[in-house]
């Protein structure tokens, strides 16, 4: 006899005993479907003990130890199996980051566990829970904790992250980078938190909320608002500044942000709260001043020079790389304007400076067409880059400061993929600031796992070592001498023992 695990057109597996009878492969039992490959993991291993069950019956002359072990695991449900692997590995580092001393009870971080675990909706966090860890709760229950939690642990959570990271980074925090994302909602209705407006994930009929996000050097989460959804991205920055510079006294570090935050506004801003930066700036859109005083310079890979703007230094650099990545964009650009002029879906209300609609002129009264002088010119500028800054950091350094804004980019692919911080199904905004406070620790504990296996030099990724912990069991069996339960882990694999070796290590 062997298992089978056999696909079904509903695209979920079933989990078989299978016996050869001749040449025909006769079904002896049916053990479970599932479409959650941790769950075949687990009836796979009923599948095995229910062999070895049947097999044992057949086995007149078997020994006293052979026919005990067997008797025992037979009697193994599956209650009796428990994933352990999440809060072994991921609860150790949730533990030692302190987030258990601020008075949330076990729901909260089961809640985390599972973020990082299985992601998705409350319903799936509620079959998580069941499956796995033998913990039988509503989800209105769950809503309702959510409900009462949402402001009171915010400011602790936020207080633990930053003194665990702040400790991380050497104790002084010099440099932030931030940066502001929207999260759309599946529920189609407006409200005083949700609102219909510019999304950058496109779903532009969704309403959403902005969330602002600050990150430390490599990345790690430092703290976090939300705003409504129709907020400016530009009015978000000093805000999120503010309220951690005054909950944590970290002075006046250097601010990173990328070209969606450069405005007159919010340098104002900055200067006037005290705080240099790093902003991306739009070389195309500066005024002829700027430009010709650009095109004048010689610019090469390892000599980027810079221009005054306002009083504040312009640095330009060049990229090969990033010159090859524009003039691809610009052409792509470009055939889809010329496919839209081709079929007439183009009117003179269309000539703007939004994106490669700045190539467009208007002929006659009524014909729109492409100024392709206007789209040759504009090679000029492939390349190039330009960052404004008030600091006295030379322009190498400004640039490779600059450069390290990718960390809070992976910050929000971290949490829209392997957290699925979205869509959010959410309309209460009590549960929706608890959903993102959820978030905010589950990406925390993955920074603090992927710090910890880079130091200690693990062959894989945090998201693996992650997909390890879906696997690793025990089984809780009686032991009828001694009239009590015990549990036995099962064998980790070479992968498994490697991530515990690493996570466990004092």
């Amino acid at each position: 006899m062997f298992v089978r695990r056999k696909k079904n057109s509903s695209g979920s597996f079933s989990i078989q005993i299978i016996q050869k009878v001749g040449r025909i492969n006769k079904v002896v039992k049916s053990i479970g479907s599932s479409f959650d490959e941790a769950e075949l993991d687990i009836l796979e291993r009923q599948a095995k003990l229910e062999i070895e069950r049947m097999q044992g019956q057949t086995f007149l002359f078997s020994n006293d130890r052979d026919s005990s072990l067997k008797s025992i695991l037979s009697n193994v449900g599956n209650n009796e199996i428990e994933l352990v692997g999440p809060d072994n590995i991921l609860g150790r580092i949730y533990e030692s980051m302190g987030y258990h001393k601020i008075g949330i009870d076990d729901l909260f971080r089961d809640l985390v566990m599972s973020r990082l675990v299985y992601p998705g909706s409350k319903l799936k966090t509620v079959d998580y829970l069941s499956r796995f860890k033998n913990k039988e709760i509503s989800v209105y229950s769950i809503y309702r904790y959510m409900d009462k939690i949402h402001k009171e642990f915010k400011e602790d959570v936020e207080r633990i992250t930053f003194n665990h990271f702040e400790k991380i980074l050497g104790g002084q925090i010099g440099i932030v980078f931030y940066d502001m994302t929207t999260l759309y909602f599946e529920a189609p209705d407006e409200d005083d938190l949700r609102k219909i407006g510019y999304s950058k994930d496109g779903k532009h009929q969704h309403p959403q909320i902005k969330l602002g996000l600050l990150v430390g050097p490599q990345g790690y989460p430092l703290g976090y608002d939300i705003f409504e959804g129709s907020t400016y991205e530009g009015y978000t920055l000093i805000p999120v500044l503010e309220n951690i510079q005054k909950k944590f006294s970290i002075g006046k570090p250097i601010v990173i942000a990328d070209a969606g935050l450069l405005s007159s506004a919010n340098i104002r801003a900055l200067i006037s709260h005290g705080y240099r930066f790093v902003l991306g700036g739009k070389i195309r859109n500066e005024s002829k001043e700027i430009k010709d005083a650009i095109r004048e310079l010689e610019i090469t890979e390892d000599n980027p020079r810079e221009v005054k703007k306002d009083g504040y230094r312009l640095v330009v650099s060049f990229s090969e790389k990033r010159l090859k990545k524009d003039a691809h964009n610009r052409k792509k650009g470009l055939e889809k304007l010329e496919k839209k002029v081709k079929n007439g879906k183009i009117d003179k209300s269309s000539i703007n400076n939004r994106g490669y609609n700045k190539y467009l002129k208007l002929e006659s009264e009524i014909k729109v067409a492409i100024d392709y002088t206007k789209y040759q010119l504009d090679a000029r500028w492939d390349g190039l880059k330009g960052y404004l800054t008030n600091t006295d950091m030379k322009s190498k350094e400004v640039i490779a400061a600059y450069g390290n804004l990718w960390q809070i980019e992976k910050a929000f692919r971290i949490s829209k993929t392997d957290i699925r911080i979205r869509p959010i199904y959410h309309r209460i905004p009590e549960r929706i600031q608890t959903h993102i406070c959820i978030c905010f620790v589950s990406y925390a504990v993955f920074k603090e796992l992927e710090r910890l296996l880079k130091n200690r030099k693990v062959s894989f990724s945090a998201s693996r070592a992650i997909e390890l912990t879906k696997n690793m069991y025990q089984i809780r069996v009686f032991l009828p001498d001694s009239k009590t339960y015990t549990t036995v882990p099962l064998k980790p694999t070479q992968e498994q023992q490697e991530l515990i070796s690493a996570i466990m290590k004092n």
